[in-house]
């Protein structure tokens, strides 16, 4: 394993997710390179010392580990394996790409196999949460996981070696599938609850405290009863990871029966023009099955044993 991190790296993709990687990125001292479809995207980072890159494939010459952002799996083929994978002709033998998208673990495998004829290290190495106490999964050769873990210290906490190519979108859209369903399950059991007589606020106070606990239902009185629906992602992205999980279930023929039910709801809620929302406002849908909302007024008397 590597001591140093590579000094010339790139990042292609600078939204939310790559942008704060590149941030920790040029905290270390790597001289680094960026692109993105929006230049404007990138000019915090440029006015802190990264360089511009007008197109992918310039982006990553002379640069020993390339990272990459995208919304997905078309985004992913249409970059890197586009116009007969320039950008991968481009990158130097010998170096590394990370693509940290919530990928189709196919296209990743794809991907590595693309890298590998090109005399390329590749990881598929989605991500959850933010920098710095962000968690990482990486599939991939073992030696280029080790090679690579400098730099993957440098903008994850927890990183987790899952596996071959493919491993670590699989792993993703394992955790993904977990949150989300639980998430919709978590919103029905609140309706159950306010429909049955029992104020949202006191039950929000009870579950955590009981068999109901769930990371996935901190977002419910967090975002939900107050009406706000703020998250850290839209319900466009949830939508399509929920989905992704869902495809490579019926591919590995694994039971989803909670996921196709929350897959539906989604995109329910995709359809009604919610998708650029933060994915609490799928909590709408439920709410117009039910016939009620869970940010309406509390039940009068409720109050908690600690009030």
């Amino acid at each position: 394993m590597m001591d140093v991190l590579p000094p010339r790296q790139t990042v292609i993709g600078v939204g939310t997710m790559g942008s704060l990687m590149a941030s920790r990125l040029l905290d270390a001292g790597v001289d680094l390179a960026v692109h993105d479809l929006r230049r404007a995207a990138a000019e915090p980072l440029l006015a802190r010392g990264a360089s511009w890159a007008g197109t992918a494939a310039a982006a990553v010459r002379d640069r020993g580990m390339v990272w990459v952002s995208l919304p997905g799996p078309a985004q992913v083929e249409s970059v890197l394996l586009g116009n007969n994978a320039a950008v991968l002709d481009a990158m130097p033998a010998g170096a590394t790409l990370v693509d940290t998208t919530t990928n189709d673990p196919d296209v990743a495998r794809r991907v590595a196999s693309a890298c590998e004829r090109r005399g390329l290290a590749m990881l598929d190495a989605p991500v959850s949460g933010r920098p710095p106490t962000m968690t990482m999964m990486a599939g991939g050769e073992r030696t280029a996981f080790e090679a690579a873990l400098p730099a993957l210290e440098t903008v994850a906490a927890q990183i987790f070696y899952v596996g071959p190519a493919g491993a670590g979108c699989v792993a993703k859209l394992a955790t993904q599938y977990m949150g989300y369903t639980n998430l919709i399950a978590a919103i029905e059991g609140m309706l159950i609850g306010k429909m049955g007589g029992v104020d949202p606020a006191i039950l929000a106070e009870i579950v955590p405290v009981s068999a109901g606990a769930s990371r996935a239902f901190r977002i419910i009185p967090d975002a939900i009863l107050d009406g706000t629906y703020q998250a850290g992602g839209t319900l466009d992205i949830v939508a399509k990871d929920v989905a992704l999980a869902c495809e490579l279930a019926e591919r590995l023929d694994a039971p989803a029966n909670t996921g196709g039910v929350a897959n539906l709801i989604y995109k329910t809620a995709q359809d009604a023009g919610l998708g650029r929302e933060g994915y609490p406002v799928v909590a709408r849908v439920l709410e117009v099955m039910a016939g009620i909302e869970l940010s309406g007024p509390g039940l009068a008397g409720g109050s908690s044993s600690g009030t």
